[in-house]
């Protein structure tokens, strides 16, 4: 991955946290990607602003280490895709379609990106995905084999094979939902590479197109030990660790205001609008 050297390690693991070792071993991953998901939030406000974030190494610095921010997908993962390589694993891109809430896995365009990690001493590459952000994410990195189920952080989940016509097997990453006692699929993807300049065109135009969620209504999502907090317009929904889930609607712009940054620790950038 490019500029490299604008990417701080030391920084981004205080952060995030994380005090173990940096050995690049099975432990440092899991260790680094449980962090990264229980410190660092799930948000939208660049696009909800009218732009594309940054995904330049110096910028994502800025914004989501040294700077009260979170990000999307783009964002996380490509920080995460920095701090392994430098912790010295070898990491390649990966990209899905979302098919939680889609009737079908080709309902939506293949925009989701997550990361292929190579662990030394390992015989199957990990699938680690900081960046989904909903309550079925992954905490913990998994492995990619199919048929196999993974439990990590309190969370249960499996990769399984779907119909496809394509020369690659399609794979669907499903999460186990305690409140309905049934797995429920998040993504599906193949094993086909992609570049950062992919994500570049992707991020333009999941930030930038007036069709996309993201630029519509605020979206945000914070995960502890203890519960996830999402904030979908001017709904706000917590899940918590034994899977209760409460509601609670957003009365108007200042407790939308109050609940982004107390509860989500974000502060709102100057002139942006929550709740249109």
């Amino acid at each position: 991955m490019a500029a490299i050297e604008q990417f701080d390690l030391d920084a981004y693991l205080d952060r995030i946290g994380r005090q173990g070792g940096r050995q690049p071993g099975l432990e440092t991953l899991r260790g680094v990607h449980l962090a990264h998901a229980l410190s660092l939030p799930f948000e939208n406000l660049d696009p909800l602003s009218g732009r594309a974030p940054s995904l330049a190494p110096g910028d994502l610095m800025a914004k989501m280490i040294h700077g009260p921010r979170g990000g999307y997908c783009y964002e996380h993962n490509t920080l995460m895709w920095l701090a392994l390589e430098a912790l010295g694993f070898r990491v390649g891109g990966l990209a899905a379609r979302v098919v939680l809430g889609a009737p079908t896995p080709w309902s939506r365009p293949r925009t989701h990106m997550m990361l292929r990690v190579e662990v030394p001493g390992e015989p199957e590459p990990y699938l680690a995905d900081v960046g989904f952000g909903a309550s079925g994410s992954l905490l913990v990195p998994i492995p990619l084999i199919t048929g196999t189920e993974s439990e990590g952080a309190g969370r249960r989940h499996r990769l399984l094979p779907l119909p496809s016509e394509g020369p690659l097997e399609l794979l669907e990453l499903q999460a186990y939902d305690r409140q309905e006692g049934a797995w429920v699929g998040q993504y599906a993807f193949t094993l086909e590479p992609f570049a950062a300049s992919d994500y570049e065109v992707f991020n333009w135009h999941v930030g930038t197109n007036p069709r996309s969620p993201f630029t519509r209504r605020p979206y945000l999502q914070r995960t502890t030990a203890e519960r996830h907090l999402a904030l979908d317009g001017d709904r706000l929904t917590e899940t918590r660790a034994d899977g209760t889930v409460t509601e609670h609607k957003l009365s108007d712009e200042e407790e939308a205001r109050r609940v982004v940054e107390e509860e989500f620790g974000i502060t709102v950038p100057e002139g942006l609008t929550l709740l249109g």
